[in-house]
Formats: structure tokens, sequence, C-alpha cells
């Protein structure tokens, strides 16, 4: 009986303590990996010319030639990589888009699809966040991701120059090559 009573007062004094060095609340939010995420409000940026465009490898199941502007780049302070996409198809059709990837959670969004008669930006209607794994023919978006600008997986690069820098080497140094 005594033993259960030092035990009782022991474990009562063990609690404030566990409170008082536990976790601190440091926002309205009770822990800073609670914080929601929220995605920044960019401008588009000018459409994409053909002095600034760095062609890359979206691997072996695609006939296109893949092309990001590099004028185009950005990283933001959400943690998104902003790019315009140029793919040209073997026809001569081209397709350009200015694009997002989160790093953090391998999604990408479309902001804006290219208007090539008038080199203008129409804003995407449906624009929102996607997971790439569930996207068929996202062989760009997930070779940019994997190997230019997210090359250790949820470890974005930090900035634009690092991004050319990649695009121009065919690879970010720290991309693991599969």
């Amino acid at each position: 009986m005594k033993r259960l009573l030092i035990s009782l007062c022991l474990l009562s004094m063990v609690a404030p303590a566990a409170a008082f060095f536990g976790p601190k609340k440091t926002s309205d939010y009770e822990y800073e990996n609670e914080k929601p995420w929220v995605e920044i409000q960019g401008q588009l940026p000018s459409y994409p010319k053909s002095e600034n465009l760095l062609e890359f490898d979206a691997g072996p199941a695609s006939n296109n030639l893949h092309f990001v502007d590099s004028s185009s780049i950005s990283v933001g302070e959400d943690g998104v990589v902003r790019y315009s996409l140029v793919v040209k198809s073997p026809t001569g059709a081209m397709n350009v888009s200015y694009e997002g990837i989160r790093c953090q959670t391998n999604e990408r969004k479309i902001y804006a699809y290219g208007r090539a008669n008038n080199e203008a930006w129409a804003p995407a209607k449906m624009g929102k966040w996607v997971d790439m794994e569930n996207i068929k023919q996202n062989y760009a978006q997930r070779a940019l991701f994997r190997y230019f600008f997210c090359p250790l997986g949820t470890e974005m690069i930090k900035d634009a120059d690092e991004a050319v820098r990649a695009l121009k080497a065919g690879g970010h140094p720290k991309a693991v090559k599969y």
C-alpha cells in the first residue's frame, strides 16, 4: 500500500512537469506543423520566348520535345516552384502552360494555358492541385519534380538560378537517377 501511495505521488508530480516542458504553442495554431498551407497569388509571367527555352529530357515514354522558359521560373515562399512549360510534338504542334509544383506533396497545378496565335495566357478554369502520381501522361512534370526542382523528393530548390543550372546540366546534382 505504501508503494502504491508513493507511486501515485510521483505520477502527480510528473504530469505538470511534462506539460511545462512539452511543445509550446507558437501561434494561433497549437503547433507549428499544424499551420494550414496558404498559396501565394502570383502574376503570370511574360509569354515564353524561344531564346529563353531550356530543353530537358522527360523520359523515353514521350516523343515530344520539352522545354522550360528560364525567365519564368520562380520559387515561392509558399513552397511552390512555378514555371512555363513548352511541349512540342514531332509534327510541330505546341502546347504552352504556366504551372506550379509542390515538392512537399508531389502535386502540380496548371495556372494558365498559352494561346500561340496571340502569345497570351488564358487562365485555367479548373486550376487545382493534383497528385502527379495519379495522372497519366504527366512525363514532363514528373521529370521536373524528380530531376530538376525537387531533387531529394520533398526538398525543393532554393531559387530560380539553381533550377536553371540543373536544366542546363541535364539534372540536379542531388537528384537520384533511376
